[in-house]
């Protein structure tokens, strides 16, 4: 069984004039800096003004295009102003720390993008940077009602016959999970010496070079066949099959409910980029801990049936 989904992130929902917001918060913030330790003056930088311009739309329910693209403007303005005062002190000699380069590139790669789906009355832009603390991640669509667009990690996870979870591929960038099924297939086949009998997965996955991939090797892969449909004994037992193949699929998404509901997948705290995806492998490896945990549970219990069992037929009085 293969199936994929997100980790979503523990950050505030993106929006362009609150990045903007906090863009020139932490140019200001360099800024100062720059004055203190090198002894400059400060330039004026309009704090008030600006963060009073900010807080007229976020306090406000209902906001209108005219209103958003002015307070945009506005912050642009800002932070435009900032960067060139930051632009001259580096010029002059002086140099930001180790954390503030980084930073500034993130706000600068935020301000272009920013500046560009201004001009251009656009709301997309490619690798469009929705947290500056976090900028590796990226909106994945995900097309659920909840939540149609999540901000995190997107990984593939196979489920085995026994029930043990593996992650086949992680990235924060969004990608066509089709791709994985063929090099999962060969992993299985790696560990087990064999392929699989069957593949449980969705309508995605069910590509053309797929499904001869499989047809190729022998494996049967769930869902219906292309072309047109057959007679109606057989339509009637590939109906059957098909059910049944959906109803097996049904523990992968088990296994996310899961993990998401008791072991952390369904918010990551952690803020850099390795221990995130550490968090994600370490859900699902304590996912398949438990499983284990709880099979050799139940067979401890029929041990314990089959032993009282075999006791009351020799010796009743034990019971």
């Amino acid at each position: 069984m293969l199936d994929a989904t997100c980790a979503p992130s523990n950050i505030r929902y993106p929006q362009d004039f609150s990045l903007l917001n906090e863009a020139r918060e932490k140019l200001e913030t360099i800024i100062i800096r720059f004055c203190k330790s090198y002894g400059l003056k400060r330039p004026r930088m309009y704090r008030r003004q600006a963060r009073k311009n900010y807080l007229a739309l976020a306090k406000t329910k209902k906001r209108s295009t005219r209103k958003i693209r002015a307070t945009i403007r506005k912050q642009l303005s800002y932070i435009k102003r900032d960067i060139n005062y930051l632009e001259n002190y580096m010029e002059e000699g002086h140099a930001p720390t180790s954390k503030e380069i980084s930073l500034l590139m993130t706000i600068y790669k935020l301000y272009e993008q920013q500046q560009y789906m201004y001009q251009n009355k656009v709301h997309s832009v490619e690798n469009r940077i929705v947290s500056i603390s976090q900028p590796w991640l990226r909106p994945i669509v995900r097309g659920k009602t909840k939540a149609p667009v999540e901000f995190g990690a997107k990984f593939d996870l196979s489920v085995d016959k026994t029930g043990m979870g593996r992650i086949e591929k992680i990235s924060y960038e969004a990608y066509n999970e089709c791709t994985v099924l063929l090099e999962a297939i060969e992993r299985y086949k790696k560990r087990t010496g064999q392929y699989p009998e069957r593949v449980l997965v969705d309508q995605i996955y069910r590509t053309r070079e797929n499904r001869s991939f499989c047809k190729l090797h022998g494996i049967r892969l769930s869902g219906p066949k292309l072309g047109r449909p057959s007679l109606v004994k057989q339509l009637v037992k590939e109906k059957k099959q098909e059910y049944k193949d959906n109803t097996d699929r049904i523990e992968v998404e088990r296994s996310f409910s899961l993990s998401k509901r008791c072991y952390g997948l369904g918010l990551i705290r952690t803020k850099l980029y390795d221990t995130t995806l550490t968090s994600i492998a370490l859900s699902v490896f304590v996912t398949n801990l438990f499983k284990i945990q709880s099979r050799i549970l139940f067979d401890l219990i029929l041990l314990w049936q089959l032993i009282t069992y075999r006791s009351a037929e020799f010796e009743p009085e034990m019971v």
